[in-house]
């Protein structure tokens, strides 16, 4: 693709791999067991950092309604292969085709999916969508400077930090220092293999543990802490 052609923009299709699909997100699909997982023990501080609130369940009806009719941010359902319950929710947003720049943001990942392979395989299917399918040139993944978690987790999946932007944002009424990482199409088919390595049934023992981390499989520096 020439370096200056426009990348098309994000669809509403389902990707699918061996333990999540991304759906489009749906009222009738995904309401219920969205709800549950968001209001499930400790799901609250999962919610710390993001833009919104924990919700109840008049609230979650009103997000419904105002974000399923979005381009940007396009919110994808993760749902669980075995279950077929909706377990978290992830968005391709900031998109800038004539660039080609997209992020992925406003994460919610249930505490199911907590040091599970549904977490990994749910940011894999959306960079191999946004590298190989749409032909971006950038993948990049924000946070709060303080969510160290979420610091963690962008390293582990093999982003690199770019550094900080001061006083960026006001979120909750707190000031918000935003961290920047990104992923770039040259980097991609090395870190693919890796993803592809480390989602294979053959990296895991009977009980489900992983027997060779994902760094390694990256070729990275071990550091980054969690298996989901």
């Amino acid at each position: 693709m020439s370096l200056l052609s426009p990348r098309p923009r994000p669809q509403r299709v389902t990707l699918s791999g061996h333990y999540v699909q991304l759906q489009p997100l749906s009222f009738e699909s995904h309401f219920e067991s969205l709800l549950a997982a968001c209001t499930a023990p400790g799901a609250a501080e999962r919610f710390r950092y993001l833009f919104d609130e924990p919700p109840t369940a008049e609230s979650l009806a009103t997000w419904f309604q105002a974000v399923t009719p979005l381009n940007d941010p396009l919110f994808f359902a993760v749902v669980d292969v075995g279950t077929g319950r909706c377990e978290g929710r992830q968005a391709l947003m900031r998109v800038t085709p004539e660039h080609g720049v997209i992020e992925l943001g406003s994460i919610f990942w249930g505490a199911s999916m907590a040091r599970t392979r549904m977490a990994t395989e749910a940011l894999y299917l959306s960079a191999a969508y946004v590298f190989d399918e749409l032909g971006y040139r950038r993948f990049e993944w924000k946070c709060d400077a303080d969510n160290e978690p979420s610091r963690r987790a962008a390293l582990r999946f093999g982003f690199t930090f770019e550094g900080v932007f001061k006083q960026h944002m006001i979120v909750k009424g707190r000031n918000r220092d935003t961290a920047w990482f990104a992923m770039l199409d040259h980097e991609w088919e090395h870190i693919k293999r890796g993803y592809q390595r480390w989602l294979s049934a053959d990296n895991f023992g009977p009980d489900g543990r992983q027997l060779e981390r994902l760094q390694s499989q990256l070729g990275l520096a071990a550091g980054a802490e969690g298996a989901g």
